[in-house]
């Protein structure tokens, strides 16, 4: 695995373990360990109290169990020697007449700090203040702020940081660590590690199992990694724990950002592990645009270096995160809602516009395609919902050179099933015309002979308008926006362009999804007959057979890879290095290593040259995350090198 694309593997474990037997217990530690040092594990997290068991109780007080939890993590923190992984425990811990409940983050034989419980369950079955002191307790109030009371502790191997302000820092990223119930306050001590720069949270936890608890502890940490841009790994007891009163499942998670990325099996009565990577650079683009996200000046936090030992061989087995081919579509199981909440975003903004310009009609080109398919289907939407009569939408068949005749035929039918004013006007002549009149040979198919045509059709589109009082829909998407497959003042231009914010993957998956769900026959077939249909501007004459010739994903490359480059370029700003390396991970059944490296390189170029495109871009609705518009997510100068 290649560290420097910002992916740190990290490990959350359950060991078997035995009540009050610290000796059994670190053995399973050291198990553990081995395992997780074979994956590649960077940091492992283990349950709290792994030394002695959560539910100990009145043991808590013995000597002998003191004794023998401190013996164990010194033997234990000497297993670590010389190997690379950060290892993360739980213990109780003597300090003064205080006995703390805490965690030991170890590295290469040495306890690099210790972070005491802060918040202490008293109600219910737990009552952890009858044998512990809240980590605010190693700290006091000054008049410069909070500082540490108990800055540094004797241990085996000499003074060691301690206290709930410690911030572990290594090379690449840096993390924070809070204990069980320090999730379930109101004001978690995550919250002001995240600010401080903590960008994994670790949760030593032992929380029990009741009906349904488990489903609100994963929402929570759901909550609380997306609140604060992190990677949070939480590991729990598990059922080695006393059934007194209660029983534990030994539940574990690691999240990212709002997202849960890999879920342990409960109630397993041998060692258990989840492994995966956070990608800290993600977390990092989200930081930088949160204007909240900045330190807390008066919070004094002590920034603890920890320096693994390095690997002697690059781990190279592949990571274990998985990505979506497609990220702008919705997750299973979303699918009505987000398809629903996509077409209410269009035609709400539609809407608005339609009754904010007093326009009698929409104009629309309507060529049997994809895009302007989508537009249409918005634009009856918007007319339904304004109480309009579906005749105030204008669609224009403007048949030319290139044009199929089952490009031709669907768009007729489809104008026709959905009850819109039909007009055709034939821009062959016109174009003819116009070629001929600059100098140029009609048999020479070149670019001039291309965007002449669409400027043609936006000209007749915007005179049309004009003459019947109405507004132009534009019908371009957002991957074409990026790659610049747009003409310039031709489809490039409208009044108000409903598909600026909808990459060319949606657009597919709305268009067959409104076949699938929203429309009866006949307008299903042709709806899907148009989703099959291949992408094509149609400026090129047909072949022998009056098929398309010009098809737009060999001419430019796939959309699915450019809609996934599209994506992690300007949703997170990954490098060119970073998002081949996802786009061969996401695509290895579909696409070979070349084939990505080429499609990329042409995504690269073409974003950076065709900016003056969409730096006079019209209006238009944001739906996904990321958009194009210069009045909203993207500001870019026209003259940038390629990237």
């Amino acid at each position: 695995m290649n560290t420097n694309f910002g992916f740190v593997r990290v490990a959350a474990a359950v060991p078997t373990m035995r009540v009050a037997d610290c000796h059994y217990n670190a053995e399973q530690v050291r198990l553990q360990i081995d395992e997780a040092i074979e994956q590649g594990v960077e940091v492992i997290c283990f349950p709290e109290l792994t030394m002695t068991g959560y539910t100990c109780a009145d043991l808590f007080f013995t000597q002998a169990l003191q004794q023998s939890s401190m013996r164990e993590l010194e033997a234990l923190c000497d297993y670590t020697r010389g190997k690379a992984i950060i290892v993360l425990v739980g213990a109780p811990l003597q300090v003064d007449n205080d006995l703390f409940n805490c965690a030991f983050v170890m590295s290469d034989g040495e306890v690099m700090g210790v972070v005491p419980k802060v918040n202490l369950p008293n109600t219910g079955e737990f009552y952890e203040k009858r044998w512990f002191t809240s980590g605010r307790a190693a700290r006091e109030y000054l008049p410069g702020g909070i500082a540490p009371r108990i800055p540094k502790i004797e241990l085996w191997s000499g003074e060691v940081p301690f206290g709930t302000d410690l911030l572990f820092c290594t090379r690449n990223y840096a993390f924070g660590i809070e204990i069980c119930e320090d999730l379930w306050s109101p004001l978690p001590p995550s919250t002001q590690l995240a600010i401080q720069g903590a960008e994994i949270i670790f949760n030593l936890s032992s929380s029990n199992c009741i009906i349904g608890k488990h489903i609100f502890r994963k929402q929570m940490i759901k909550q609380q990694s997306a609140r604060v841009h992190c990677g949070y790994v939480y590991t729990s007891s598990g059922v080695g724990e006393s059934t007194t009163d209660v029983v534990f499942s030994g539940s574990t998670y690691i999240a990212e950002n709002g997202d849960i990325l890999t879920t342990g099996e409960r109630f397993q009565r041998e060692n258990t592990m989840i492994i995966q990577e956070i990608d800290v650079e993600r977390l990092r683009t989200d930081r930088q645009r949160n204007t909240n996200f900045t330190k807390d000046k008066a919070g004094h936090y002590r920034h603890i270096n920890v320096a693994p030992i390095e690997r002697e061989e690059e781990f190279t087995e592949p990571i274990h995160r998985t990505f979506s081919t497609t990220p702008f579509l919705p997750k299973k199981g979303k699918e009505d809602q987000y398809c629903m909440d996509v077409f209410s975003i269009q035609t709400n903004g539609l809407a608005r516009r339609w009754e904010h310009t007093h326009a009698d009609t929409l104009e629309i080109g309507i060529s049997g395609g994809l895009d302007s398919t989508l537009a249409l289907l918005v634009c009856v939407q918007t007319a339904d919902l304004l109480g309009y009569d579906r005749e105030r939408i204008v669609g224009v068949t403007m048949p030319g050179f290139g044009t199929s005749d089952r490009t031709y035929r669907n768009a007729l039918q489809l104008m026709k099933e959905l009850g819109i004013t039909h007009r055709e006007i034939s821009i062959r002549d016109v174009a003819t015309q116009h070629l001929s009149d600059i100098g140029h040979n009609m048999d020479k198919h070149d670019i001039t002979y291309e965007n002449a045509q669409a400027r043609i059709r936006t000209l007749i589109l915007m005179d049309l308008a004009n003459e019947l009082n109405g507004l132009v829909v534009g019908t371009g998407d957002l991957s074409e926006l990026a790659l610049g497959w747009c003409t310039y003042n031709g489809d490039q231009m409208s009044m108000y362009s409903v598909n600026a914010g909808i990459p060319k993957t949606l657009v597919r998956y709305l268009v067959r999804y409104a076949a699938e769900n929203m429309y009866g026959e006949p307008l299903r077939n042709i709806l899907l007959d148009i989703v099959d249909t291949p992408v094509s501007p149609e400026l090129l004459p047909t072949d022998a057979d009056g098929q398309i010739a010009q098809k737009t994903e060999d001419k430019v490359g796939p959309y699915d890879l450019h809609d996934f480059f599209l994506f992690y370029f300007m949703r997170f700003g990954f490098t060119r290095e970073k998002i081949k390396y996802m786009a061969c991970q996401a695509f290895e059944d579909q696409y070979d290593e070349a084939t990505i490296d080429k499609w990329l390189s042409v995504f690269m170029r073409r974003f950076c040259q065709q900016q003056y495109k969409r730096s006079c871009m019209p209006d238009g609705p944001k739906v996904v995350s990321v958009s194009l518009s210069p009045r909203g997510d993207w500001r870019m100068p026209s003259d940038t090198s390629c990237i």
